[in-house]
């Protein structure tokens, strides 16, 4: 377990082997009140939804001092729940496991999506069905409007899909 703190905030780096003990351990020193746990798309550029990082954050309350624990998930690795430190943590893993595939425990049951949805709409590689049909509002990037050369590669916002989509409506209706 490596620590590092950035803007008052230490994180614990824990290996996924260590994820369940780790938490044990701070549980038995007095973190018994539960406040978040997140995940985020750790995935390098061009590796989107392959690994995503997963937070705990827990309080002791005598203290009123937080810890933070962070580890890391592979598409096929599967998170030690939990939920029988904490009961809070339970929706925050049903959560993780709906809104981005990531495993955790037992497969739950659909906690915010109906169950004929399919894919995990919080991973960068879910492609937004509204951004098939219409191109990003956002500002243009260099060398889209025309005016000068592009000074970078292009980039698209997450939830764009690429070329082989097809052509968007708006660019079959304006020949």
């Amino acid at each position: 377990m490596t620590a590092k703190t950035a803007f008052g905030q230490t994180v614990h780096h824990v290996e996924l082997a260590d994820w369940l003990g780790t938490a044990t351990h701070h549980h038995a020193e007095g973190c018994v009140m539960f406040d978040w746990l997140g995940v985020e798309d750790a995935g390098r550029p061009g590796a989107a939804g392959q690994r995503h990082a997963v937070f705990l954050h827990v309080i002791d309350p005598r203290t009123r001092e937080g810890v933070m624990l962070r580890t890391e998930l592979g598409e096929t690795d599967s998170l030690p729940s939990v939920a029988h430190l904490w009961k809070g943590a339970r929706w925050h893993e049903r959560e993780a496991a709906e809104m981005f595939g990531i495993a955790v425990g037992n497969e739950p049951e659909h906690l915010l999506l109906p169950d004929s949805f399919e894919g995990h709409p919080l991973r960068k590689d879910f492609v937004l069905a509204s951004r098939v049909v219409r191109p990003w509002p956002g500002r243009l990037e260099p060398g889209e409007d025309n005016t000068s050369a592009p000074s970078r590669r292009r980039t698209a916002p997450p939830g764009v899909p690429d070329p082989s989509w097809g052509p968007r409506r708006e660019e079959e209706s304006t020949s």
